[in-house]
């Protein structure tokens, strides 16, 4: 690795400190719900390693608790997950025409929002260097957080970790009440899909399915509802030269 190389992955270390003390805490809650659905130590730091999404892994652990089937879990988990397949496209466009498959498949490894968002921010074509040494420090963190979680929660009393198991909540809370405050379409939305949520689960043909279908189906018809009746205008694009 030349020296270059070497500053941009140092340079992109230490942008991911803030996110991976960030995931650290946030995993710690997750693990939570993980050690709820019966797994260990081992079996989250394996799963958050392998997986570095809190949404979609609290949606697999939830069907975990709940016994559902395997397709179930895939199906909510791909749900959970599709945004990162339109950030991967994102990034895909900003790499050099010449770079090798390689790199593009190890940075796929491990885009989340925020990894995203230092990466696609920078200038000029994409250093696959700077996004491994945010994955590096980002990554492990967020598995660590998560076994120390599940190990948290088998030595705590049960009182605590119920009320521990609450901070993931403030976790999506802290997602969706940003964007919310911004758009008033979003806000309606939300408020929209907390109620079908709530009726879904005491409605007589509906309630007989699982929580994961349910969550499922609610999530495809709203998206698909919001995509059509609230379509995002594409911004303007800017026909000066880039840099």
């Amino acid at each position: 690795m030349g020296t270059n190389q070497r500053s941009v992955w140092i340079e992109g270390m230490r942008d991911g400190i803030p996110i991976g003390l960030g995931y650290l805490a946030v995993s710690f809650s997750l693990g939570i719900t993980a050690r709820n659905a019966g797994l260990n130590a081992f079996q989250g730091f394996l799963a958050s390693i392998l997986n570095n999404a809190s949404a979609g892994e609290y949606a697999a652990f939830t069907l975990i608790a709940a016994d559902a089937p395997y397709l179930e879990m895939a199906l909510i988990t791909l749900i959970a997950n599709a945004r990162y397949l339109l950030m991967s496209c994102a990034l895909s466009q900003r790499f050099a025409p010449d770079t090798p498959f390689f790199h593009r498949l190890l940075i796929g490894y491990d885009i989340t929002d925020e990894l995203f968002g230092i990466t696609i921010a920078r200038p000029g074509y994409l250093n696959p260097c700077y996004t491994y040494g945010a994955i590096i420090v980002a990554a492990p963190c967020w598995a660590v957080g998560t076994a120390l979680g599940i190990m948290a929660g088998n030595l705590l009393p049960l009182r605590v970790v119920s009320a521990l198991s609450v901070a993931l909540y403030g976790m999506f809370l802290a997602i969706i009440i940003p964007p919310a405050r911004k758009s008033r379409i979003i806000a309606m939305l939300v408020v929209i899909s907390f109620a079908a949520s709530y009726c879904a689960a005491r409605l007589p043909v509906i309630s007989s399915l699982s929580g994961g279908s349910r969550t499922i189906i609610l999530t495809i018809a709203i998206s698909v509802a919001a995509a059509l009746l609230f379509p995002i205008k594409p911004e303007k694009e800017d026909t000066g030269n880039v840099a």
